[in-house]
């Protein structure tokens, strides 16, 4: 990866923002441990996202997979599993319905070890421009946050997410400054993997 992630990992834009759990690209162990602990229930997997399988009492079944580019992963006994854009529990719940055939009353558990897919972008006037890797699903005011807030020639009623949707690329506006007054707050929309937050 061509630029560090910079990790902030609270405050802010916002007195109310929520405070953040960033992960940079190259972090120790401890680090991606105490990330993925906090991972959402609801996080829907993405590819390069790392996740630990165990099968209880089989060492053989125990094993970290990694979301392939096309979205699945490979498991002994039943081939290829779709993981992209499924929750952790929805895999399980595949993994025992499928094990079963083979191992009667299969106990399995599965856990993220490492979240790699889910990065978003601040570029433009903000105070620490660049790549972020974060460990939950995340806003367009707290990618601000994470980017140092804005700079003071900002032009924050003119901010724009740039979206890829099959392909297209999409603009969604987002006016900073109607915001901070408590206007239009359905526009803080939450970021997917891959936006782009540019601040002119």
């Amino acid at each position: 990866m061509s630029r560090s992630v910079r990790v902030l990992l609270g405050g802010g834009l916002m007195a109310a923002a929520v405070t953040m759990t960033v992960m940079p690209v190259h972090a120790d162990e401890a680090m991606q441990s105490a990330l993925v602990s906090q991972v959402d229930p609801g996080y829907r997997l993405g590819a390069e996202d790392v996740m630990l399988v165990s099968v209880w009492k089989d060492e053989q079944l125990t094993r970290e997979v990694v979301v392939r580019p096309d979205g699945m992963f490979s498991f002994p006994l039943i081939g290829d599993i779709q993981a992209e854009d499924r929750t952790v529990e929805a895999i399980r719940e595949e993994l025992v319905k499928r094990l079963t055939k083979y191992i009667p009353n299969v106990n399995v558990s599965v856990a993220v070890t490492k979240i790699v897919s889910y990065k978003v972008y601040v570029v433009g006037r903000v105070n620490k421009p660049g790549e972020y890797l974060v460990g939950h699903y995340t806003d367009v005011l707290q990618a601000l946050s994470l980017a140092g807030g804005l700079t003071p020639f900002a032009a924050e009623n003119d901010i724009k997410v740039m979206r890829r949707v099959k392909g297209m690329q999409q603009s969604i506006p987002f006016r900073y400054g109607d915001l901070r007054k408590g206007k239009d707050l359905e526009q803080n929309i939450i970021l997917q993997r891959g936006d782009v937050v540019m601040v002119p």
